[in-house]
């Protein structure tokens, strides 16, 4: 839509954020019932037939653009003060458009961490039918499944009709997605259940968000958001940037009444009948909800906006995924991304000419395509070091924080997710992507690393009264110095994986890698290359808390804010904990779950 309506808009449910989650929720309330009515308000366009955003490994082309809300955050302290991009999507189907189509299972001592926290219900049990409903997972062929080594997938826990397509990106082409399952297995961590069982841990080929037969990216927009737009009771408006949400208030609580959006240079209002739905992302969610009268009264009272309900805790508990990674120089002849990510114009005609023709190539996978949920190798077969290493922690730990080091005590649990990209990763671009600019010549493999349940927490707030404002954000990754400590033990055993074969047998024996200190020989190294390179996953979640009010939250089990008749959360940013890696099979998981709540409170 490029022009404001003609006539009032109404609706019962008004979605603000036409999302991952938005969208879930405007197919689902508009299902089987057409006199129920949606309005979704998206600030960005509708890109479901531009190529970048088809074309899995285009991705990173969208990175920093319009499609992209292009924030940044603070100079980060822990980091050498660098400012970090933190990108989120701004297009219809949100960052599920822009992202490397990842699609990891979370773990399941992670979420029942939600209810052990106070998200009443909130736990692996309840929540785990939602991952099933949401997908579709698509098998390749019997051969391409031996070499990538998926004899563990389990019907059971995969969904069969679900609106998102998921597939594996590994194909038989490839000796490196075999080697990565190979070598696992030689350590004795070869996978030990489909990862949505939630309890798998060990090297294994993951699955991506792409149609199997079309080999395009499918999401919320191409999955829900679509279909729903062929209902007449369902309407879609792009280039619809929300200002506030508007209310009228009583002693018994505060009713939101509709939204104020910029369309097109003009500021129009959208009323609901029932209720008004925020799915704008953990950093724009917290924002909205601050400039709608909703957070701490210091706050609100710098930029002069009338307090509607009282609540320092919005804004607060931002949780991120830090990622590092090295790059090994592979043997001459084995097949990498580099020569696309220098732009090498035979490299890139090869590659498109295979993709329009065949489907096949470079260009049908994204981002990652091997992962690992790892425990903490560093005390492998010395059980009572572990265990001692995790009591050396500090007695007085928080709640949320005993609960994560009691996850990370138990036998086997993960304390950081491994994967492997096909190309360099260059972090010694300062402030750039995971990617880089900087290109080096020849060709490489990178092992990345992510830490799966961090401790450390920031936040996001207002920088103006004016909605055109980006917020403040503020990660303070490493913040807590246990987080760093962790990092840098498993990163050191990551960087051991060159050693192991069969990978070792495609690197070249002392080659080059991608930064000057990635040769780590102790803790303190690993802990200067985490200073120098970590970078955000784009993981950003918990700034809206799903907790008990006392504990820090904002939203009740209901997704009900504080204080508030009719206004609902459902995005990443109600996570009490920030999932063990890639929120986005989660996000499904739980919008598809809030609109069975919704739909069930009328």
């Amino acid at each position: 839509m490029t022009s404001p309506p003609s006539t009032p808009l109404e609706a019962d449910y008004v979605i603000i954020g036409g999302g991952t989650s938005g969208l879930v929720l405007a197919a689902r309330l508009s299902e089987n019932d057409s006199s129920r009515s949606v309005i979704v308000l998206e600030a960005g366009k509708n890109l479901t037939d531009d190529p970048r955003v088809q074309t899995p490994a285009l991705w990173t082309t969208l990175m920093g653009y319009e499609a992209d809300w292009q924030f940044q955050s603070t100079p980060q302290a822990a980091l050498n003060n660098r400012v970090i991009r933190e990108t989120q999507g701004r297009v219809l189907g949100g960052s599920s458009a822009i992202n490397g189509q990842a699609f990891i299972a979370p773990t399941k001592a992670g979420i029942d961490a939600w209810d052990k926290l106070g998200a009443t219900g909130w736990t692996w049990g309840n929540l785990a039918p939602y991952y099933k409903k949401a997908t579709t997972l698509q098998l390749p062929d019997e051969v391409t499944r031996d070499h990538i080594g998926v004899s563990w997938v389990d019907p059971e826990v995969n969904g069969n009709s679900g609106p998102i397509k998921v597939s594996f990106p590994a194909v038989k082409e490839s000796p490196l997605a075999k080697a990565w399952v190979d070598t696992f297995q030689e350590m004795g961590y070869g996978c030990t259940a489909d990862p949505f069982s939630g309890v798998s841990t060990g090297g294994y080929s993951n699955l991506s968000s792409v149609d199997y037969e079309q080999k395009q990216r499918s999401y919320a927009a191409t999955g829900y958001g679509l279909p729903a737009m062929e209902r007449r009771n369902v309407r879609i408006i792009t280039e619809a940037t929300v200002q506030r949400i508007v209310f009228s208030t009583e002693e018994s609580g505060a009713t939101a009444t509709g939204a104020e959006a910029r369309i097109d240079g003009q500021i129009v209002t959208i009323k609901a009948r029932k209720e008004v739905i925020l799915t704008a992302g953990a950093l724009n969610t917290p924002k909205l909800l601050e400039l709608s009268g909703i957070g701490n009264r210091q706050i609100l009272d710098q930029y002069s906006i009338p307090v509607i309900v009282e609540n320092q805790n919005v804004g607060e508990n931002l949780q991120d995924h830090l990622m590092t990674g090295i790059s090994f120089e592979v043997k001459p002849g084995i097949a990498t991304g580099d020569p696309l990510l220098r732009q090498e114009p035979e490299a890139i005609k090869t590659a498109f000419q295979l993709y329009s023709e065949q489907k096949a190539g470079p260009m049908t996978i994204g981002g990652v395509q091997s992962s690992a949920y790892m425990p903490l190798m560093a005390f492998l077969g010395q059980p009572e070091a572990k265990l001692a290493y995790f009591d050396s922690f500090p007695p007085d730990l928080s709640e949320r924080d005993q609960v994560i080091r009691d996850i990370y005590a138990q036998e086997n649990e993960p304390t950081c997710q491994m994967f492997m990209f096909l190309a360099q990763a260059n972090l010694h671009d300062s402030g750039k992507s995971f990617v880089g600019q900087k290109l080096l010549p020849g060709n490489f493999l990178s092992l990345g690393i992510i830490q799966t349940l961090p401790f450390s927490r920031g936040a996001v707030h207002i920088a103006s009264s004016d909605p055109t404002v980006s917020p403040i954000i503020d990660p303070r990754y490493f913040s807590n110095p246990l987080d760093i400590d962790l990092m840098a033990r498993n990163l050191l055993s990551l960087e051991r994986l060159d050693s192991v074969k069969p990978i070792a047998d495609y690197l070249v024996e002392g080659g080059r890698r991608n930064h000057p200190d990635a040769f780590l020989t102790d803790l303190e190294s690993a802990k200067k290359y985490l200073r120098d390179t970590a970078t955000t996953s784009y993981h950003s979640s918990g700034t809206a808390a799903m907790l008990p009010r006392e504990k820090g939250g904002v939203v009740d089990e209901n997704l009900r804010v504080y204080g508030t008749k009719n206004l609902r959360v459902c995005d990443a940013s109600i996570f009490p904990l920030v999932t063990a890696a890639n929120p986005m099979s989660t996000v499904y998981a739980v919008a598809e779950r809030a609109a069975d709540i919704i739909k069930g409170a009328q």
